[in-house]
């Protein structure tokens, strides 16, 4: 009894964990531009600093560890930071 007790809390805790873990992922509707997608991600965790905080080329490095970290596509990290980079100019 003991034992099916351990299993059903181990099945209990997987299933929360990919709950959690999908709610966090972003929207895979990809027609969203990357000023959407730049509200709808970036702020989830943190303020959005300006644009002009970072050259263009930090943003690249910024983009890439941020698309690992909101679980981003390569299309939509591509248009956030093409986003970003056409606000700094």
């Amino acid at each position: 009894m003991k034992r099916i007790n351990q299993i059903i809390t181990g099945i209990a805790a997987a299933v929360v964990a990919v709950i959690v873990i999908l709610s966090c992922a972003s929207s895979r509707i990809t027609d969203r531009g990357g000023a959407q997608l730049w509200g709808e991600n970036c702020t989830r965790c943190h303020y959005t600093p300006p644009t002009t905080l970072y050259t263009n080329d930090q943003w690249d490095v910024i983009g890439t560890h941020m698309q690992l970290r909101a679980v981003l596509t390569d299309d939509e990290a591509k248009k956030v930071i093409e986003f970003i980079k056409s606000a700094n100019q």
